[in-house]
C-alpha cells in the first residue's frame, strides 16, 4: 500500500467529528456508571468497579452502533430491545439464593439501570441519565443503612412474649 493509498484511506474512512462525538459519549456513560460502581466497589459486592463502566459503556456503545447503521425507529427499538433484555440476563446472574436467603437483587437492578444509563446518553437524554445515576447511588448508599436500622430497631422492641400467640 502507497502513501497515496494510505491517504485517501485514512481521510476517507474515518469522520474525526464523529468520532470525536462518540467518544465523548461513551466517556460520559462511563462516568455516569461510577457512583454506582465506587459504592459496590466499597461495599465488596461481586459487581464493581469493572462491571458497571462496562455495562454502561457497551449499552451506550450498541446503541451508537445501531443508530450509524440503521436509518429506521423499528430496528432501533430492537436494538434497543436486545439490550434491556442482555441487561436482565447479566443482572440475573448477580442474584445469589442460598440456605433461603436471596442476595444481590439491589446489585442485579444497579445493572439493569446502568445499561439504562447507557441507552440515555447514546440517544443524548443526559437529564434521563443525571436522575437514574443520582437515584441509583443515593438508593445503593442510604438505603442499606436505613434497612438495617429498622430492622434492629424492630428487635429491640421485641419481646419474647411477642412470639407467643395469644388467641
Amino acid at each position: 500500500m502507497g502513501y497515496e493509498e494510505l491517504s485517501y484511506w485514512l481521510t476517507s474512512e474515518f469522520d474525526l467529528q464523529l468520532i470525536l462525538s462518540n467518544l465523548t459519549l461513551l466517556f460520559v456513560a462511563f462516568l455516569f456508571a461510577l457512583p454506582m460502581a465506587l459504592n459496590r466497589e466499597r461495599t465488596s459486592r461481586s459487581a464493581g468497579l469493572r462491571t458497571f463502566p462496562l455495562v454502561s459503556i457497551a449499552s451506550c456503545g450498541y446503541i451508537l452502533i445501531g443508530i450509524s447503521i440503521f436509518d429506521n425507529e423499528g430496528s432501533i427499538a430492537r436494538v434497543t430491545y436486545g439490550i434491556i433484555t442482555g441487561m436482565g440476563f447479566i443482572g440475573g446472574g448477580a442474584i445469589l439464593k442460598s440456605e433461603g436467603n436471596i442476595r444481590g437483587t439491589a446489585t442485579a437492578a444497579s445493572i439493569w439501570n446502568t445499561g439504562a444509563i447507557g441507552v440515555s446518553v447514546a440517544f443524548r437524554m443526559y437529564e434521563i441519565a443525571l436522575v437514574l445515576s443520582i437515584v441509583n447511588f443515593l438508593i445503593l448508599r442510604f438505603a442499606e443503612p436505613i434497612k438495617e436500622n429498622k430492622l434492629n430497631n424492630d428487635d429491640k422492641g421485641k419481646s419474647d412474649d411477642d412470639d407467643e400467640d395469644v388467641g
